[in-house]
């Protein structure tokens, strides 16, 4: 079973995602939250049963309250504990180039994509997981 979690705080994106998700077969299950530290909560808890975490995350740069950055640094601190090699694709409108070449030091990103996402940046994610 393959499972896509959204970490993003505008609904607005969780909408488009869902739309240019619909009809595609890579993901089993998708989960769309507002809270990365939730979602940080359950990886925790269940880092030693590879079943039960996400195979990909869209996570958000710019949040509120608990960022992007946020998200980063903890999965950084937990990533050794976790059998499973998640990978994170890292989305942002920021235009600062510091910011990518931030996000991508951490080994677990995948990729900094700019927003808003298209459906042929879906397609080449969903396709580069598998392929790997």
């Amino acid at each position: 079973m393959k499972k896509l979690v959204v970490i993003d705080d505008d609904p607005i994106d969780h909408f488009l995602i869902k739309h240019m998700l619909r009809g595609n077969e890579y993901f089993d299950t998708t989960t769309y939250t507002s809270y990365g530290s939730l979602i940080l909560d359950y990886i925790e808890e269940y880092g030693d049963e590879p079943e039960k975490l996400p195979d990909v995350i869209l996570l958000d740069l710019n949040m509120p309250m608990f960022t992007g950055w946020d998200f980063l640094e903890r999965m950084q601190a937990i990533s050794c504990a976790v059998k499973k090699n998640i990978k994170v694709y890292v989305l942002t409108s920021s235009v600062r180039v510091q910011d990518t070449e931030q996000a991508e030091q951490y080994p677990f990103v995948r990729s900094v994509i700019n927003k808003p996402l298209n459906p042929n940046t879906i397609e080449k994610i969903t396709q580069r997981h598998f392929v790997e």
